[in-house]
């Protein structure tokens, strides 16, 4: 059994990771709704996928079940910092225990091989006999919100992070390179569900962006549910045909659509500076 002091030290560990990531789900998705959903609403309305804000009470239950599905994340973080104390991780603090080169690549590595979990983890949460009680949850949103990013049932909230108990055992990794994966997967993960297109007229056919996924790309999952499975990149959806036939088509009728408001907001504002 464990000593006193030591179940301290996990309950500390627990609540300041809770305290951490918290303030880092407030930092990138509380400002991206402040901006797109109080302070600019409706300069950048013509941007706005689907053309309506969703009510209050939808972002109030986005908000309690992210900051439930944060306590979720925090209890696994700490697991995995008690396997590491007592050696059972691949966990390396050093960056002489490795190159800077290794270094890079896990993190790369880490996205990648995430990209993959979610992609095959989400069709199994779309299974029927599982979709209803854990997965609708996140689906009630569908409107989402930036706040929507983490909105999870717990039960998806243990898969959602489950990647990480399995990366930690899968290879050597840094902790500032698991740093770098938090980053990268809160940034995409809030602005997949921005509900607002930022990406320019083109980027869904280009050569090359073609392969990175849309925040209209995830809006239409939200909306339509069985299409669009993918996280960070398109490889997965295109190679199992789950794209939405009218992605495409989607994302550049919401791009034609703020350049028509643009150049009605033009005239309007030449006109008022002539006055």
């Amino acid at each position: 059994m464990l000593q006193a002091v030591v179940w301290q030290d996990v309950l500390v560990k627990f609540f300041t990771t809770y305290g951490m990531v918290s303030l880092r789900y407030l930092l990138f998705a509380g400002s991206l709704f402040l901006v797109f959903y109080v302070w600019k609403k409706r300069d950048f309305f013509r941007f706005k996928i689907q053309q309506k804000f969703p009510e209050n009470k939808h972002v109030a239950r986005e908000i309690g079940y992210s900051f439930l599905s944060l306590s979720v994340f925090a209890v696994v973080a700490t697991f995995v910092f008690i396997l590491r104390k007592h050696g059972y991780t691949k966990i390396y603090t050093n960056f002489s225990d490795h190159s800077m080169g290794y270094f890079i690549f896990s993190v790369i590595a880490f996205i990648l091989i995430h990209d993959t979990y979610f992609y095959w983890s989400h069709r199994l949460m779309h299974w029927k006999k599982i979709y209803p009680y854990v997965h609708k949850v996140h689906h009630r949103s569908t409107n989402p919100t930036p706040w929507a990013a983490f909105a999870f049932h717990p039960i998806e909230a243990v898969m959602e992070v489950g990647i990480l108990p399995l990366m930690v055992f899968l290879m050597p990794i840094h902790h500032y390179a698991i740093l770098c994966w938090v980053l990268y997967q809160t940034g995409m993960n809030v602005i997949g569900h921005l509900g607002f297109e930022l990406y320019p007229s083109g980027f869904v056919d280009g050569k090359f962006t073609k392969w990175h996924n849309t925040s209209t790309h995830h809006n239409i999952h939200h909306k339509l549910v069985n299409c669009n499975y993918g996280l960070y990149y398109n490889f997965w959806d295109r190679i199992m045909s789950t794209n939405h036939a009218r992605y495409q088509d989607e994302f550049e009728n919401v791009k034609a659509r703020s350049r028509a408001a643009e150049q009605v907001v033009k005239p309007v504002m030449a006109e008022s500076f002539a006055d």
